[in-house]
């Protein structure tokens, strides 16, 4: 097996909203846990699947540097059957730039019910699919953008493509999520949006 990136590269999973990173070295199948960035020992290969923890504790395997939107639909029932839990959440609201009042509101609950959650604590399947549907769309604009801070601030805007609502207005239900991603995705493409 040839190494694909040098020893010095930090692997950063950008656009992985709810996912930390567990690198599994190909040559010594060593796993090595740091926090969001780890160091790459120059052991991964294009075709070894790096291991993912979501931070509740669950083991999920993926491709390596795989964000939420770039993952299958059977790996996100995955995750969604794992269940979502309230430190994964933090890590979303904390990246997008939400409060609890924002975020209850895209995802249709009390804010009572996002904030008693503690640690680990998972959310029950209907909540974490919502929730990762909302990542979904966060980790899609952030690639698509290339900047967290610009697509936080456009998904605020009003925007004519959506009859002048902001695209945030439209996250609170399967509809306006699907119509906002197809914006992005339009965006993505280079139509005038």
């Amino acid at each position: 097996m040839q190494k694909n990136q040098s020893p010095d590269k930090k692997l950063h999973y950008t656009g992985s909203l709810i996912l930390k990173a567990i690198a599994v070295d190909a040559y010594t199948h060593e796993v090595a846990a740091s926090g969001q960035i780890l160091e790459d020992t120059g052991g991964f290969a294009a075709d070894i699947p790096a291991v993912y923890l979501a931070a509740s504790g669950n083991v999920i395997s993926i491709p390596a540097k795989k964000s939420i939107s770039q993952m299958t639909p059977i790996e996100k029932v995955g995750l969604i059957r794992a269940g979502i839990s309230k430190k994964d959440l933090e890590y979303l609201k904390s990246t997008a730039e939400l409060d609890y009042d924002q975020l209850a509101w895209a995802l249709s609950v009390t804010r009572a019910t996002l904030i008693n959650k503690k640690g680990t604590e998972k959310f029950s399947s209907s909540l974490s699919e919502r929730i990762v549907s909302l990542a979904d769309i966060y980790s899609y604009g952030y690639e698509v953008f290339d900047d967290d801070d610009k697509f936080n601030a456009w998904i605020l805007r009003p925007n004519k493509a959506l009859g002048g609502q902001a695209p945030y207005d439209l996250l609170d239900n399967q509809y306006g999520r699907e119509e906002v991603k197809n914006l992005i995705g339009r965006i993505d493409y280079g139509v005038y949006s």
